[in-house]
């Protein structure tokens, strides 16, 4: 059973990764005109790699016998949240609007969360955390819908909806690897490890778009996204995001993903000029309510 100090830490963390993971969507609709979505992913994971670089690689040679130990396992790790997660979700940019990728991904993945940790992981889904997971979903849908019943009814899937459903799927089995962690890996250098396994993977994909997809128009705007994908859309958060984990467990964690889009709408606001209204205010209130409901002890 996690303290209550794990369980405050573990919460702060949570919700720290989400806050910095929030601004991922709007950049992965932003730049479609000035990347393509594997270049932006190899990029992306590629700065991350090296900013970690100097404060793993002591501890990445000290460990290298478990890591090649633990070949496999580190393979799908990487595989999954790095190569193919936010690949996908920067495709889906290029089919849907921003609002539908955070909705969807949020939406979905801690549901593909809890049931992959119910089945491989045998974590119990108590009654509290059915009723959370139940007010978190009420919450995005209301704010899908902007609170019409109507709007909801006409909702279809589109191409890039379907990516970004596959992207969430993987997220979630990336959660339960975390879960798994070997013991013997320090945090900086699993990120590490698992940022430049998945850097590499994502190469020879990225040198087949280059002799399809139009040129990087570089500019100083897209190295700054660059790099706040690469330092704190990978490094701090997924760190804060394992450590997280670590303490709550899989499921129980991947229910702050909910937040994602709150903290979207808080940004477009404040950076976009955009409307506040009571729907993001009574889908909030839902949102939080579920995942606070969800860490609730029997």
């Amino acid at each position: 059973m996690n303290t209550k100090k794990e369980l405050v830490i573990g919460i702060s963390l949570a919700v720290l990764a989400t806050i910095i993971w929030s601004g991922n969507f709007v950049v992965a609709r932003g730049v479609i005109k000035q990347i393509p979505p594997v270049g932006l992913a190899f990029y992306r994971w590629a700065t991350a790699s090296l900013i970690l670089l100097p404060f793993a690689w002591k501890r990445f040679r000290a460990e290298k016998d478990v890591l090649v130990q633990h070949k496999s396992y580190l393979f799908w790790t990487a595989l999954t949240g790095v190569t193919l997660f936010n690949t996908f979700v920067y495709i889906a940019g290029h089919h849907s609007p921003a609002i539908n990728l955070a909705l969807i991904g949020t939406t979905s993945s801690p549901v593909f969360s809890i049931v992959l940790a119910a089945i491989f992981l045998k974590e119990r889904i108590n009654a509290w955390r059915v009723v959370g997971v139940l007010l978190c979903l009420a919450g995005i849908l209301y704010l899908f819908s902007q609170g019409s019943w109507e709007r909801l009814k006409t909702f279809h899937f589109s191409a890039g909806d379907g990516w970004i459903l596959i992207g969430a799927l993987c997220f979630a089995i990336y959660n339960i690897f975390v879960r798994r962690k070997p013991a013997g890996i320090h945090p900086l250098n699993f990120l590490f490890t698992v940022f430049s396994l998945g850097t590499l993977l994502l190469l020879p994909f990225y040198l087949i778009e280059l002799s399809h997809a139009a040129p990087v128009q570089w500019s100083a705007n897209l190295i700054l996204i660059i790099l706040y994908l690469g330092a704190g859309a990978s490094m701090l958060a997924f760190l804060c995001w394992n450590m997280s984990i670590a303490r709550l467990g899989a499921a129980r964690t991947a229910l702050f993903g909910n937040l994602i889009p709150l903290f979207s709408i808080i940004e477009a606001v404040w950076w976009l000029g955009e409307q506040f209204t009571m729907v993001h205010v009574f889908s909030g209130i839902l949102v939080i309510a579920g995942v606070l409901i969800a860490n609730l002890k029997k």
